[in-house]
């Protein structure tokens, strides 16, 4: 909270000044569109709300207006954005991290996991990905042939361990490719098979979009947690 009097070669801010006044929104990517869809809003009373249908999510990337034209993955369609809603409230704007409902001027096939981007700027798709994985369980070891649930964004999968590269030593950044499996927090790097195509990129473009959790189906339990490299290549 305040300097020391021990600390005389110290000239920077106050650990407390500091969290304080940090810039947290420096990793927002505003360029790429990324709206996975988390649900589809239908109109309890039809007859108030004829024909409405509107996409409810969270923005994880780029700049939304009424008029943007907009690409539908997996499909390929492309339509435009007709209104924006926040509360219920139109908006002439949404960016990340608003939760919105969006309404399209087209009526398209549009279902929760699916997602709205840019035509000529949409994410990677693919069912084999490269990521570093964190292992959380100490029920458990991460190893090649493993099988488990994948949670991306909006999108649920199952996912099975194509291959383990390494073990990455966290104290001196050493690969260990000799290693037999994760254990717990340990971190390494895998190849991951998924059963449907998921729609990510790198973690280090977006955060939101290049992470995702593995879930034990036994238990439910979160037992991983990785970060996308993106996707794998055959080696």
């Amino acid at each position: 909270m305040t300097r020391s009097e021990k600390m005389p070669w110290y000239q920077g801010p106050t650990l407390l000044h500091h969290l304080e006044n940090v810039h947290i929104a420096s990793d927002r990517d505003l360029i790429h569109l990324r709206f996975p869809v988390q649900g589809v809003i239908r109109p309890a009373s039809a007859k108030k709300f004829h024909d409405y249908r509107a996409y409810s999510g969270q923005i994880l990337g780029g700049v939304m207006r009424p008029g943007d034209e907009v690409m539908v993955m997996p499909s390929g369609f492309t339509t435009r954005i007709k209104s924006l809603e926040l509360a219920g409230k139109p908006v002439a704007e949404a960016f990340p991290p608003m939760s919105v409902n969006v309404s399209l001027e087209e009526e398209l096939d549009i279902s929760r996991g699916d997602m709205l981007c840019r035509p000529g700027n949409p994410p990677s798709a693919g069912q084999d990905i490269d990521a570093m994985v964190c292992w959380l369980s100490d029920q458990t070891v991460l190893n090649t042939g493993a099988r488990l649930a994948i949670k991306h964004t909006t999108r649920m999968a199952r996912a099975m361990v194509k291959q383990l590269h390494y073990r990455l030593d966290v104290n001196t950044l050493h690969r260990d490719d000799q290693t037999q499996g994760l254990k717990l927090n340990e971190v390494g790097r895998v190849t991951l098979r998924t059963t449907v195509p998921l729609f990510f990129d790198e973690y280090r473009r977006n955060r939101s979009t290049g992470s995702f959790i593995l879930i034990d189906e036994s238990t439910n339990a979160t037992v991983g947690a990785g970060m996308i490299n993106g996707p794998a290549v055959e080696r």
